[in-house]
């Protein structure tokens, strides 16, 4: 059965160069050697390639510099929860198939793991912009949420919003503060709790980096698909579930986890690069 592939929106590649990549290590290319745009370039010219040093993997290929590139996947249940997750990841390059290349033979590039931190997908010089965990963030603001066994008592004394996040009611909190009021409503909470409870309330601070807005731009994605700006770039972020990775992706690729990234030509003859992660069948238990 043909698969049936969803849109998720479009990325933009105005270095000519696209690139697929581990968010949770983005950041710490430059500390290697070499900023990812310039691997990733390299990689571009020889038609692309697999990008991995240390923890940081990525796949770069040349794409068409002047239009938007559609992103899609189809999906397939997961053995975690049944849930949709994806099994094909599609980007559109906007090049044609190379006419001296046979358009039924694949071209493999690598394969990648799923990071537990989520994946990108952006311009490569755009993606050197990319803030992570530890970065500051561009425009000085910060979300604070609090949540545990007395969370009630908190959003009593000190208030705040219920989240929504994937479908389901998250923690309270307050979005876009200014970054050193977060801190403040951070330390009033602690002392709260430190004071009448001394624990069971968590409070955490996530300032405005990269890493933080591609995962809140997904919180309302069923495939937790987020569009965010980086380096004046329209990047894609996924941030997987964090149960799927675990019953299917953890270990990544130390335990062999890993899926293979192709170069292919779809039905107008264009280039487009997949990602294909095989649906794993559920285990039936009446067979055994």
């Amino acid at each position: 059965m043909p698969e049936t592939f969803m849109d998720m929106g479009t990325v933009n590649a105005p270095s000519g160069v696209l690139v697929l990549g581990m968010a949770g290590w983005i950041d710490h290319w430059p500390e290697l050697g070499q900023s990812l745009s310039e691997r990733a370039r390299v990689a571009a010219l020889s038609g692309g390639g697999h990008l991995h040093e240390w923890l940081c993997e990525a796949v770069a290929v040349p794409a068409a510099d002047d239009r938007p590139l559609r992103v899609r996947a189809s999906t397939s249940p997961s053995p975690f929860d049944g849930e949709p997750t994806i099994a094909t990841l599609e980007i559109g390059l906007g090049l044609p198939w190379p006419e001296t290349a046979a358009r039924s033979v694949p071209v493999r590039l690598g394969d990648l793991p799923v990071d537990r931190c989520g994946m990108a997908i952006g311009d490569a010089v755009g993606l050197d912009a990319w803030t992570g965990m530890g970065d500051e963030p561009a425009d000085g603001l910060a979300d604070v949420f609090y949540w545990g066994l007395y969370e009630d008592d908190a959003y009593a004394q000190f208030g705040g919003e219920r989240t929504t996040q994937y479908g389901v009611d998250g923690p309270h909190g307050w979005l876009d503060l200014p970054l050193a009021e977060a801190v403040a409503r951070e330390a009033e909470l602690t002392a709260w709790r430190d004071r009448f409870h001394g624990k069971g309330l968590m409070v955490s601070v996530e300032e405005h980096t990269d890493y933080h807005r591609f995962r809140r731009a997904g919180w309302h994605h069923p495939l937790r698909f987020g569009a965010i700006e980086v380096g004046g770039c329209q990047v894609l972020g996924i941030e997987w579930d964090q149960g799927d990775h675990s019953t299917r992706h953890r270990g990544e690729r130390d335990a062999g986890q890993v899926y293979p990234v192709t170069l292919e030509s779809d039905q107008a003859g264009e280039m487009v690069m997949r990602w294909t992660i095989p649906p794993e069948a559920f285990e039936d238990e009446d067979d055994e």
